[in-house]
């Protein structure tokens, strides 16, 4: 049972003591030391209390063992975001720490993206990723970095790296911005999100190139969402023509309306 270690270590977390977390439940110390012990369980009031101090749902306090989640995991659930208690499915996410614990970019390249729609939740897959740094992220936050392929989201360029922050809840994705998504059927999927998930249960992806036209995809179909933050790319981008073009006209047009007003001033 990982109730015992749970309350420890979100006590800890919070830099409480047993004699605050006591006075704050009206137990005795001795009470709450005997749990954080495993000597004796509370009732069900009490667990109410419990979840509702440390706003964690019961069956996070007695099922998920909280010392095998990453910092950015427990994070999110410190900041309300526990999955027991919205409902959801339990999104457990296999992540990679480095020598000071500290959450890596893990790197899934064209070859590997067959892979991750198989792998990603499991933690020695993950393991094997190439991790790197961007020191200008958060390290509050997860990341991760999916190369895409095509060209439906012109104006960034086939083969570049796009950048994502984890979401843990769907309910939260913004209209109108853009997600790397990860799906049963297409695997990686790199679009712009209309969130219909409250009244159609689904999403609408529209692609930035407007060759390609909107589809949906029923969110049981979803297995990852990662919001957009940015994108690497090595080739140097193609001249604008068209802008180029017009500019010239415009140029050349002032050129001949600057003539006609010096002949209309002799």
């Amino acid at each position: 049972m990982s109730f015992k270690n749970n309350i420890k270590l979100l006590r800890k977390r919070r830099g409480r003591t047993q004699d605050d977390v006591a006075a704050a439940l009206k137990i005795k110390r001795s009470t709450l030391s005997g749990y954080e012990n495993g000597v004796g369980n509370p009732n069900l009031a009490l667990l109410s209390q419990f979840s509702e101090y440390y706003g964690v749902a019961i069956d996070t306090l007695v099922k998920v063992d909280l010392n095998s989640l990453s910092e950015n995991q427990l994070n999110t659930l410190e900041r309300g975001f526990d999955t027991f208690i919205k409902g959801s499915n339990l999104r457990v996410l296999a992540t990679t720490v480095d020598s000071e614990n500290e959450e890596n970019i893990e790197l899934v390249n064209e070859k590997a993206s067959a892979g991750y729609a198989d792998g990603f939740a499991d933690p020695e897959y993950i393991r094997i990723l190439p991790t790197f740094k961007l020191p200008f992220l958060s390290k509050q936050k997860k990341y991760r970095s999916f190369q895409i392929s095509g060209d439906s989201m012109l104006p960034i360029p086939d083969g570049s790296y796009v950048t994502g922050e984890f979401i843990q809840d769907w309910n939260h994705l913004r209209n109108h911005h853009a997600y790397i998504i990860l799906t049963k059927e297409d695997g990686i999927v790199f679009k712009v999100v209309e969130n219909l998930i409250v009244t159609h249960g689904k999403l609408m992806l529209h692609s930035l190139n407007p060759l390609y036209i909107p589809y949906e995809i029923k969110i049981d179909e979803v297995k990852e969402i990662w919001k957009f933050v940015n994108y690497i790319n090595s080739d140097l981008p193609e001249p604008n023509k068209e802008k180029y073009e017009l500019k010239r006209e415009v140029t050349e047009l002032k050129k001949q309306v600057h003539a006609i007003q010096m002949k209309l001033n002799l």
